[in-house]
């Protein structure tokens, strides 16, 4: 798909039908047990099941009350006890001799363009531990939004968690009947990505407005907890974030520098609309309440939430010396005063500002300069063990592990025999082993890769935040997403082709595959719809670049991830030690 010219984005495809077939299988469930029941529900599943079926659902099949999994229910006049939990082994120390059924819950849409399969716990299985049980659901998932909008007619993917739940997918496309074949697409593309493809992206601090509100207040399912420093009174309130509210529907994909001035404005055009009533007569101001007042008073509510959360976040800011850490990162992803970038981490670990941002700019150090050399590793480990307990001694093996903190060591590179062994071995069976020697072989090339894809905009003058010109504002100017990147780069060309050197320095395992029978039809509107999967956790900072990108050519994005991360998500998956 050829990414040029401006035109209008096409309009996403319905997700409510993901919604209404999960509570539609869940009420069958529910009905093939008759009589009062009690139902359990693994805590982390609350959330989503409240966006799937809320209580009064539940109430009209026969649940008597709502308990989490990991309480004791008391004597009640229930018949029988139901679970909601997820295939964990540490879930079923509650339950013994039941009778199983699957509910195929794989996807929540949280926004017109955001799908979650809401599996924060993917990224440390997967990566760390080399579980391979959530590809099973991530191709079954794929398999049921290609037989709902598709079939899709371009795939295209990069990493070895991608290459598997692809083929998976298609294997179970194979064994199933093929009812949407024939049938109009509404997405055409899709495009499926490792979390650690990209680790610089996830690390980085964001600063578009819905970003900063994830780093601050914690996104969750789709909501977050305004506290008593935003709502102005003793009360918290729960917010539903997505593309409904007006005032956030504007600001959400905004640099965070931005978005006062339009608050402020959008303040001052509100109460002149409130002011139109003092020239009316009583029939203009019973149309005034009937038509307007009520949306006026939802849009002045939510316009002061978001007000007040701004405040907070930068009272928070102002307090963490976020402008310095930006400053800080700013030089890591662009390679100069390296020295005193790591005396500004050295600092921020004897001041114990905070342990998971400590480990977060060491990470960052570390993968953008392909390794720490091994005195500074050696430093920063005893000085972090130091001020933040010995008990920390496994996270860092956890993130040496996994890549995301390493030590440079002569004779580090692959020799040629073992980077034959690690393409031959591919095959599922070796998989686990396969991952391990990757992690341990691996390498950032971040360095590299950046200059490549000319990752670091040339500036002449200041970047107008106001008015970008590319995915670089959603970090202030100073660097452009490598995963968002990469997508824009492969749909221009195609293909993998002339990016064969990218390719190298991440490792391989790309693909691209294309549906003859949907590609021949460039008129469909669906060529210019496409499913962004990301399979680690994705961030708001790369859903506002490819927002940016779809606008600019005239393309739509859908966001498929396992979970909603960040920085701080991606830290704590690691941290062994339990405060």
């Amino acid at each position: 798909m050829a990414l040029a010219g401006r035109r209008d984005a096409p309009e996403p495809p319905d997700f409510g039908i993901l919604k209404r077939l999960a509570r539609d299988q869940l009420v069958y469930l529910l009905e093939q047990l008759p009589g009062k029941k009690d139902l359990f529900i693994e805590a982390d599943l609350m959330s989503p099941l409240d966006r799937i079926a809320n209580v009064s659902i539940l109430k009209q099949h026969d649940v008597d009350k709502l308990y989490k999994v990991e309480t004791r229910p008391g004597p009640g006049a229930s018949d029988q006890f139901c679970f909601l939990v997820r295939p964990r082994v540490r879930t079923m120390r509650f339950i013994a001799d039941v009778t199983c059924d699957e509910w195929s819950f794989y996807l929540l849409p949280l926004d017109e363009d955001i799908i979650s399969m809401e599996l924060p716990e993917f990224f440390r299985d997967y990566f760390l531990e080399g579980d391979h049980r959530w590809i099973n659901p991530v191709a079954r998932a794929l398999q049921l939004l290609n037989s709902l909008y598709g079939p899709f007619g371009k795939s295209y993917g990069i990493g070895r968690c991608a290459k598997m739940s692809y083929e998976l997918w298609r294997d179970l496309e194979e064994e199933s009947d093929t009812e949407g074949q024939g049938r109009k697409p509404e997405i055409g593309h899709v495009f499926l990505m490792d979390r650690d493809t990209d680790y610089v992206t996830a690390l980085c601090s964001q600063v578009v407005y819905e970003g900063l509100v994830d780093d601050t207040f914690r996104i969750k399912c789709g909501s977050v907890d305004f506290g008593p420093d935003v709502t102005s009174s003793d009360k918290s309130i729960k917010v539903l974030l997505n593309s409904q509210d007006k005032v956030f529907s504007q600001i959400r994909n905004e640099h965070f520098s931005s978005v006062f001035g339009f608050l402020s404005q959008k303040s001052r055009n509100l109460q002149a609309q409130y002011d139109r009533r003092r020239g009316m007569d009583i029939k203009q101001m019973k149309d005034f309440v009937s038509q307007e007042l009520k949306g006026l008073k939802q849009e002045h509510r939510l316009l002061s939430l978001h007000i007040g959360a701004c405040e907070s976040i930068m009272k928070k800011k102002t307090k963490q010396d976020f402008q310095e850490t930006i400053k800080a990162e700013h030089s890591l992803l662009e390679g100069f005063d390296i020295r005193e970038s790591t005396s500004f981490i050295e600092e921020h670990i004897d001041r114990q500002v905070s342990p998971v941002e400590s480990l977060r700019l060491m990470c960052l150090l570390s993968i953008t300069e392909n390794g720490l050399v091994p005195k500074d590793y050696r430093s920063l480990k005893t000085q972090y063990l130091q001020s933040y307990g010995p008990e920390h001694l496994l996270t860092f093996h956890n993130l040496k592990r996994i890549g995301l903190l390493t030590e440079q060591a002569a004779g580090e590179t692959l020799t040629a025999v073992e980077s034959k062994v690690s393409k031959l071995v591919t095959d599922r069976a070796a998989g686990k082993i396969t991952d391990a020697f990757n992690s341990l072989a691996r390498k950032s090339n971040f360095r590299a890769i950046s200059k490549k894809l000319g990752l670091i905009p040339r500036l002449d003058g200041e970047y107008d935040l106001k008015m970008p010109r590319d995915m670089a504002y959603v970090f202030g100017g100073a660097y452009v997403p490598l995963s968002c990147k990469i997508i824009e780069q492969v749909l221009e060309r195609r293909g993998w082709q002339g990016l064969e050197e990218v390719v190298r320095l991440l490792n391989g395992n790309e693909f691209c595959v294309s549906d003859s029978a949907v590609e021949d039809n460039p008129a469909w509107e669906c060529q210019r719809v496409i499913l962004a999967v990301f399979l680690g956790g994705c961030t708001f900072s790369e859903i506002a670049a490819l927002r940016f990108l779809g606008k600019e050519r005239g393309c739509k994005f859908i966001f498929l991830t396992t979970a909603i991360t960040n920085s701080a998500r991606m830290m704590e998956a690691m941290i062994e030690a339990k405060a």
